[in-house]
């Protein structure tokens, strides 16, 4: 067996980090954050048209360029070390598989070329606070109980004699504000046939309202979705599973959110160590204490650890094993950490805005909100391994 990466690979990682470090520096991620929108549209366009991010695990069919799950992975751990603000998560870890997998043939030659040209941005609407529930991170809810009934919170979805309307509120949808089309998970039907069905939403759509959030993370951009009887379109068939397809997504999207977790990680520590090296006090750097050492180095074998498992957890996608859950609770944890440290050894000025680290500190603290956090993610994925049922017998 091979674990090295391949020439492509390498590649593509030196490409994107090349491309980052020219048009994603401290100001314009700042610059962008401050936009309606919450990221460059112009480093959204090159990522699209130089590397073909938005469709890089696509099928060349769509007009993707037919890469795995580890590929993507890679590009988010570069896009996570400069916390890059795009509609890459929301687009091409989440949206993007989801018509891929259930969508018709017409639904998929219509969305996935223009998703793979960047011309177009979606995003997945869960409702509520309940993603890592959907994506079966945390916990496992075959019935869908997550996606709420309308009125007693989440979406409801009601078939007419003209096709379905959606009435209902998503208040934690990634980049929802500014995605051309959503995908909207909604609970339909009764008693006796109480599903969770997707739709495709068009961002223009009347009846429908789009307020960005203002969230502890600034570079991952939320927004609060209302549906007012609006028109949508089914996703796909009515008898599909989606909660297993949601099952199925969230294993791959650890796998890229851990990669990206690591990759900010990665970053923050180095930071860190540049500064110690140069940060005197008492006459020698402060890098030269021997309690300083032992921190950081206990920092970056928590790093090292989750960077194996989130490239372990990307390959593992194609061979069906699922310990993206994993990884990612295991990245989460090295980049609170490696943030904590940075800013501690930072001192006053690693808590100003003018400084990186409490951006990559709001970054943990945002995922483990949005996903976790990772004491759950270890105890549902150690709950599907039965590793309690097996210590007992």
């Amino acid at each position: 067996m091979d674990v090295r990466f391949t020439a492509e690979q390498d590649e593509i990682r030196r490409t994107l980090r090349d491309l980052l470090r020219k048009r994603c520096g401290p100001a314009e991620l700042r610059a962008a954050v401050d936009t309606p929108a919450g990221h460059d549209p112009a480093l959204w366009t090159a990522l699209a048209e130089q590397l073909g991010l938005p469709g890089l695990a696509l099928p060349e069919t769509y007009g993707g360029v037919g890469c795995s799950v580890t590929e993507l992975a890679l590009a988010c751990e570069e896009t996570g070390r400069v916390l890059a603000p795009s509609p890459l998560l929301a687009t091409a870890v989440l949206a993007a598989p989801l018509l891929l997998a259930l969508g018709t043939g017409a639904q998929r030659a219509a969305l996935l070329p223009r998703i793979a040209s960047g011309a177009l941005t979606a995003a997945l609407a869960v409702p509520g606070p309940a993603l890592a529930t959907a994506l079966a991170l945390t916990g496992r809810d075959p019935g869908g109980g997550w996606a709420g009934g309308g009125r007693a919170g989440g979406v409801q979805a009601r078939r007419t004699a003209g096709g379905w309307r959606l009435y209902g509120q998503a208040d934690q949808v990634l980049d929802g504000h500014s995605a051309g089309i959503l995908v909207v998970a909604a609970h339909a039907g009764g008693f006796a046939r109480s599903r969770v069905l997707l739709f495709l939403v068009p961002g223009d759509a009347a009846g429908l309202t789009r307020v960005r959030r203002t969230a502890l993370d600034a570079t991952r951009p939320q927004a609060r979705i209302q549906l007012r009887d609006v028109e949508a379109e089914l996703l796909g068939r009515d008898g599909d599973d989606v909660p297993a397809a949601l099952a199925r997504l969230g294993d791959t999207a650890a796998a890229c959110l851990a990669a990206e977790a690591v990759g900010a990680a990665d970053r923050v520590l180095e930071r860190t160590v540049e500064y110690v090296r140069q940060r005197e006090q008492f006459g020698r750097p402060v890098g030269s204490f021997q309690a300083v050492k032992h921190r950081l180095a206990d920092v970056y074998v928590q790093v090292q650890t989750a960077r194996s498992a989130a490239y372990y957890a990307a390959w593992a996608t194609a061979q069906g094993e699922a310990v993206g859950g994993t990884a990612l609770a295991q990245a989460l944890q090295a980049l609170r950490e490696a943030a904590a440290e940075g800013i501690q050894s930072h001192g006053g000025i690693g808590f100003t805005w003018e400084h990186e680290a409490h951006l990559y500190f709001k970054r943990a603290a945002g995922d483990e909100l949005l996903l976790g956090p990772v004491h759950r993610l270890r105890a549902h994925a150690a709950d599907v391994a039965h590793v309690f049922e097996e210590a007992g017998r």
